[in-house]
């Protein structure tokens, strides 16, 4: 009996020996649910914010322009092979939760802010922060306003369904400042509310802002205050139950943090193929096999480099300091710089 139980014992010892190998040696895995859909229709159906400067925001000729944008090219080089196979679809703050949920969209990377509700009551899962952002005010410089606190009185221009209405509510209550929000559907509408003197001020994301007052018909009448009264980590997300595609979109955005951080660029990226670097050549798909652990070709990080960038080149293209938004790495610089970008080891 010991014998015929050793025997067993050591049989499935052997067949996990013989499984550890292949898993090792990155068989393919099969396309899960949502890679299947992405592939058998040939394009990646992206939400999009209708119009967020240095984010999402369509130019003259109808293309995303914007970090946000830049992920989701990334995202559609690693999977398809091709940054531009992609159907942009324009969601207002109401609309991208449900449009995510019911399968409208494959991924949203459009400024939403990663919550404890959303990750969990709401059936999403948050892959990686692209950008760390907290919430400000937006003022016209002849009110003279220099702090928040001083708004308390203020009229104040907000986007329903967002963060920043329950923010705004939350740091009035707890400052004792007493405000009348003004509250509208879309970025866009509350934008003009503000521009035409509904509101005193107007509360988002201070990253967009930013953008917002580029957008104004004379911005250096507009100054956003200091004060931030939020954190706000905005990172694309995926629906729950496909733990393969969220895979897929995480690892494509540690991949373009990762590469900044090795000097890996567009420019140099078919240079790089040759380097004696072993974390290159992992990211690169010249050693290992990464891609194939998810599904994806081995080169799934060297095409969304050669289409986008790396994420330094990404912000800086669309938010830095030489674009009319001008803003600072700050928080979105890398960990070696003091920053909180840091991408998980490709190994």
């Amino acid at each position: 009996m010991r014998k015929a139980i050793r025997s067993l014992i050591f049989g499935a010892l052997a067949a996990v020996a013989t499984a550890v190998p292949a898993l090792a040696q990155g068989q393919p895995q099969a396309a899960g649910p949502t890679l299947a859909a992405v592939r058998a229709r040939g394009v990646l159906a992206c939400g999009a914010h209708p119009g967020a400067p240095g984010f999402s925001l369509p130019d003259s000729q109808g293309v995303y322009r914007g970090l946000d944008s830049d992920i989701c090219r990334a995202i559609a080089a690693a999977v398809l092979g091709d940054a531009t196979r992609i159907r942009w679809v324009a969601l207002t703050s109401q609309q991208r939760l449900p449009a995510l949920q019911s399968g409208q969209v494959d991924v949203l990377p459009r400024t939403t802010t990663w919550t404890h509700v959303r990750d969990t009551a709401n059936g999403l899962n948050f892959t990686a922060v692209t950008f760390y952002d907290g919430q400000g005010f937006l003022v016209r410089r002849s009110a003279n306003v220099q702090r928040a606190r001083e708004l308390d009185g203020a009229t104040i221009c907000v986007t329903s369904g967002t963060t920043n209405e329950l923010n705004l509510a939350d740091w009035a209550r707890a400052n004792n400042v007493r405000i009348s929000p003004v509250v509208f559907d879309d970025n866009n509408e509350t934008r003009r509310a503000y521009e035409s003197g509904r509101c005193d001020a107007f509360t988002t994301d201070a990253s967009q802002l930013a953008g917002v007052r580029t957008a104004l018909s004379n911005p250096a009448e507009h100054v956003l205050l200091p004060d931030i009264i939020s954190k706000e980590p905005l990172s694309p997300a995926v629906r729950h139950g496909d733990d393969q595609w969220f895979d897929i979109v995480r690892w494509t955005i540690f991949a373009l943090i990762e590469a900044e951080e090795l000097g890996v660029t567009q420019a140099n990226v078919d240079e790089m193929l040759n380097s004696p670097n072993p974390a290159i050549r992992r990211l690169l798909g010249v050693a290992g096999d990464h891609g194939p652990l998810m599904g994806l070709d081995r080169r799934w990080a060297y095409n969304a480099i050669k289409a986008v960038g790396n994420y330094g080149e990404i912000f800086e293209r669309n938010l830095g300091r030489e674009t009319p938004i001008g803003l600072a790495r700050g928080l979105n610089d890398l960990w070696t710089r003091g920053g909180l970008m840091y991408a998980m080891p490709i190994r």
